[in-house]
């Protein structure tokens, strides 16, 4: 086992750190084991404890709170994938079986360009791929009996190993018991089959090759061509007599087959030496041809598996990190604790909160803190299907149930069989599916539309919705008896304008999220942008203040996000008094309006002409006007102006 941290945000972002049996901390002083610069760290923000295999996390009081997988906790006990936050810093807790195959090597490419006198074999040529010709020769050459056996026996192995060391390992082990070679190698390329990024190579006594030197013109001939070279006398084959690395190893033969797909060369098995009785003979071309031909599907096959799960891994934590719950205010803190109470339990959620507050976020939560987080987690908005295709969309309906149907369709809900089904906006259900999901809540089954036969079903049920569902029981609109079972456990999400405090941090993880995204660098919010961001509603709640991050991002053009990218409904907001940001905004904007006048009045009314005397474009002018409630003010200080200057200035799209 390999315990460690891997930083994935934060001052020490790519950073792995080994973990061992006892105690380490993490905080903003140096004396802790792993110090993060970071001002949203406290000075010691949380510990990490590692006894008989086993690791646990414990918050040390931290002004922010320790976060696993989103959700604030005091002391959890860690498992392979979970993500720690302390702050704006979060780490991967890994804990894999390192499964290395022992005898791995570096294979390095000797770039001499010289050619050499060689064989060279076509793959139609190999006796062992032509089955007419070895039932000839089979009854009197016994070593073509034994070569067989042995091509049998490779074959069940490699297409039994997924791994894909393993699986070279294995091969090059197998060749080893069947051809006199001293080192093996097997070389895979990259995706265009240029060159080779992938190589694995192996001794024949001691299994370890830390460092083992191939000739890169024969390597290169075999994967541009696509034939197998064999150098049966290397000291005596002309050119490759004078390759350095060959006559330093004093090779005395060497082959080379290539590894063949579709017609697509992915690779070689190369093997070499230096043995001066029994070296590499055309036999044994032929043999390793023919194992190349069996084991190259494998190959690609295992490569392709490798590449997958990396992706994989990388997808989902990419995934889980942009539908991650932010914030650590009091509100949040109350929905953190609902969630890790919440998540081991079966029993049916009810989140209730405005549109773009994060309920779904907050269903993701508990599914990603459950039993089933390994399973599916399928999401339904209720009032985005038509009443006439959900009722099909979540149960399925059977061949011929009505037109058009013309196959068997399995229904969402048992997609999601042993998993989560979230439904959104259930309040928008209709009533004749009402009577159909209070079937699933009470019995765990139910039927296909044409069905006649139940279907048992292992699901857990979080449903939302931005309407009150009491009072839609009380007017008639909702079954009283489904939102009672709907209501077992029952959350609210907090507006923004609730959480005002978790504003900086939102838009700090929106600006990360959004500049990735969008190809544009980070940049850094504005005091007096930040302050208007605090001091505004926000009805849309977080949904809006994504959306204003993102429009900022791309349409800003300086170094740092100011109000003027921000959308005008900010701009128009009175900053609220009691707050220093505030108090700092309001200071701005009226210097801004003293501003303004100034310009206007020593232009005589002319906008143009203000514009370049304050620096900033007339269309700014004018918003900024606009914004600032000046219109009536100018005017008023400008009565004494001439007509001229007056006409031109009612010509202003003020």
């Amino acid at each position: 086992m390999r315990p460690r941290l891997l930083a994935i945000s934060g001052p020490l972002k790519d950073l792995t750190i080994a973990l061992a049996e006892g105690d380490i901390t993490i905080g903003r002083e140096a004396a802790n084991r792993v110090p993060v610069g970071d001002p949203s760290v406290s000075r010691r923000h949380c510990k990490l404890s590692g006894l008989d295999g086993e690791f646990r996390v414990q918050d040390l009081g931290s002004r922010n709170g320790t976060l696993v997988n989103g959700t604030a906790i005091q002391d959890q006990i860690l498992k392979h994938g979970d993500e720690i936050a302390a702050g704006d810093s979060s780490f991967l807790f890994l804990m894999e079986q390192d499964d290395t195959a022992p005898g791995t090597g570096r294979v390095e490419l000797d770039d001499s360009h010289r050619t050499a006198e060689t064989i060279v074999l076509n793959p139609k040529d190999v006796v062992y791929l032509q089955p007419e010709r070895l039932q000839r020769e089979l009854s009197s050459t016994s070593p073509l009996a034994r070569n067989l056996n042995a091509l049998l026996k490779i074959s069940r192995i490699v297409h039994s190993i997924r791994d894909l060391e393993m699986l070279q390992g294995q091969l090059l082990d197998l060749i080893f018991e069947v051809a006199p070679a001293g080192r093996g190698a097997i070389l895979l390329t990259d995706s265009e089959g240029h060159q080779f990024n992938s190589t694995f190579a192996r001794m024949r006594q001691t299994g370890q090759a830390p460092s083992m030197k191939i000739s890169r013109t024969v390597a290169n001939r075999v994967l541009e061509q696509g034939i197998s070279i064999l150098g049966a006398d290397v000291p005596n084959s002309g050119d490759l007599r004078g390759v350095e690395s060959l006559a330093e190893l004093q090779v005395r033969s060497l082959l080379c087959v290539p590894l063949t797909v579709f017609k697509r060369v992915i690779g070689c098995i190369y093997l070499d030496s230096n043995n001066q009785r029994s070296g590499l003979n055309e036999e044994h071309l032929q043999l390793v041809t023919a194992i190349a031909g069996i084991s190259a599907v494998a190959l690609d096959n295992a490569r392709r598996l490798q590449w997958l799960e990396k992706e994989n891994e990388r997808l989902t934590l990419e995934v889980s990190q942009d539908r991650s719950l932010v914030g650590e205010g009091a509100r949040m803190k109350d929905v953190y604790q609902f969630i890790k109470r919440a998540a081991p339990s079966d029993s049916t959620v009810l989140i209730e909160g405005e549109s773009g507050t994060g309920k779904e976020l907050a269903a993701r939560a508990l599914h990603r803190n459950s039993p089933r987080a390994s399973k599916p987690f399928v999401a339904i908005n209720c009032a985005a299907i038509p009443e006439t295709l959900l009722e099909s969309d979540l149960f399925g309906h059977e061949r011929g149930a009505f037109t058009g149907a013309a196959g068997l369709k399995k229904g969402r809900l048992e997609l999601a069989d042993s998993g989560v089904v979230f439904l959104d906006e259930i309040g928008e259900l209709a009533p004749s599916l009402q009577v159909k999901l209070l079937r699933v809540l009470q019995e765990r089954e139910f039927e296909r539309v044409g069905g006649t036969h139940s279907i048992k079903l292992d699901i857990r049920l979080i449903a939302a919705t931005n309407c009150k569902l009491d009072q839609a029981v009380r007017e008639g609109a909702f079954r009283q008896d489904l939102y009672y079972r709907l209501a077992v456990l029952r959350m609210t999400m907090p507006a923004l304008r609730e959480r005002r405090d978790d504003i900086p941090m939102l838009a700090r993880h929106f600006v990360q999220k959004h500049a990735k995204r969008c190809k544009v660098k980070p940049r850094p919010i504005s005091r007096e942008a930040l302050s208007l961001m605090v001091n505004y509603d926000w009805p849309g709640n977080v949904r809006e203040l994504e959306n204003a991050i993102e429009r900022a991002l791309v349409l800003g053009s300086s170094e740092m996000i100011l109000p003027e990218d921000l959308p005008e409904s900010l701009l128009e907001r009175d900053p609220v008094p009691e707050m220093n940001e505030a108090r700092y905004h309001a200071a701005v904007k009226e210097l801004k309006k003293q501003l303004i006048r100034d310009a206007v009045e020593q232009t005589q009314g002319s906008y143009a002409d203000a514009a370049k005397i304050l620096g900033v474009h007339p269309n700014y002018l004018h918003r900024l006007i606009r914004n600032l409630e000046l219109k009536e003010t100018l005017k008023d200080a400008l009565k004494d102006v001439s007509p001229r200057s007056l006409s031109g200035m009612a010509g202003g799209n003020a």
